[in-house]
């Protein structure tokens, strides 16, 4: 079979010249792991709402003590019992000091003679509900905090060795694990904190008892994969020590999974927190803390319903925002979602 080639145009097989600095030029700015997890991140719109909504918790947990005229602990009896009350927005039918009195609504602020505004309304001892919010807030991310930096410090450091060592180390180590966590959670939590005296120190220590064996789980399964890797088997080749490999090699490489964990550990320690004040095993009063807030809270719920709704609602906001950022974190730090 031939072929015609009068039909091609003149020129088709000169040598065409290149510019060989442009071709290997690089057209896209090179980014690091973490941009490029920065960036998957802010595609993420719940994540990053999620995150606006969590600094402004954290903000008003701060600063809500401080800017309320009252203090969260001061009880004025006259006062007691009062509905929200937030001025303009109470043009609008809500929270304008209207309350439930003998079965008819009146204004309880005009009838008691009350000429302040309690923007979160107020509680059975005359205690001003904004302020102990925000407290109880502090209190709460403060616990649940220092938990999940307790449980990642002895996680990462139980796991790495664990995973790194291997053998005989690591039979012995997750033993020690399989024993832990096969003890309810709940009870060795109760357990101790009836042994020691109620309060923060107690709570965080319980809740670090076996808090830490997820995490340690977690590192162990990302070092034992890790540590037959190339880079490994180089740095081991040239006479780095096992800690060094441990913590500039293996340890970089699961900061991901690390981070991730965290986040999910962080909203379970803040329910944690509250189921243990609401049963009655957490802060003692007068201390606030979002479950306190909700114990006092649930035995009016009837009457005066904003006592409960209010610390719940807030609640509520942490545990969502936290879910949502940690699933945005998890989007992110995997290699596998890469677009």
């Amino acid at each position: 079979m031939t072929q015609n080639y009068d039909k091609l145009p003149q020129g088709s097989f000169d040598r065409i010249e290149r510019d060989t600095q442009q071709a290997e030029r690089i057209s896209k700015p090179s980014v690091s792991f973490w941009q490029d997890a920065w960036r998957r991140l802010k595609k993420n719109k719940g994540a990053i709402f999620s995150l606006i909504l969590f600094g402004l918790i954290v903000f008003m947990a701060l600063l809500g003590p401080v800017i309320s005229p009252y203090s969260p602990n001061s009880q004025t009896i006259t006062h007691a019992n009062l509905p929200p009350k937030i001025p303009v927005i109470e043009n609008l039918g809500i929270f304008d000091g209207v309350g439930t009195l003998g079965g008819k609504e009146v204004d309880l602020y005009e009838m008691k003679n009350v000429e302040q505004n309690y923007w979160f309304g107020t509680d059975g001892l005359g205690r001003d509900m904004f302020s102990r919010v925000w407290k109880g807030t502090q209190v709460s991310l403060f616990i649940a905090f220092a938990a999940a930096a307790i449980d990642m410090l002895i996680g990462v450091i139980y796991g790495g060795i664990s995973g790194y060592f291997g053998g005989r180390v690591d039979d012995i180590m997750q033993r020690i694990v399989e024993i832990l966590t096969g003890i309810p959670n709940l009870v060795v939590v109760i357990l101790f904190i009836m042994i020691m005296d109620p309060g923060i120190l107690a709570i965080i220590i319980a809740l670090t008892i076996t808090g830490w064996t997820g995490m340690s789980r977690v590192v162990r399964g990302q070092v034992l994969k890790y540590k037959t890797q190339e880079f490994v088997l180089a740095a081991r080749t040239l006479g780095a020590t096992d800690g060094r490999i441990i913590w500039k090699h293996l340890m970089p490489n699961v900061l991901g999974v690390i981070i991730i964990n965290t986040m999910f550990t962080i909203p379970g320690a803040i329910f944690f927190e509250a189921f243990l004040s609401f049963i009655g095993l957490g802060l003692q009063a007068p201390d606030a803390s979002l479950g306190t807030l909700i114990n006092d809270g649930y035995k009016l719920i009837q009457y005066q319903p904003h006592i409960l709704a209010i610390p719940a609602f807030v609640l509520s906001l942490i545990m969502i925002a936290f879910n949502l950022i940690g699933d945005g974190l998890r989007d992110a730090l995997d290699p596998k979602m890469k677009d």
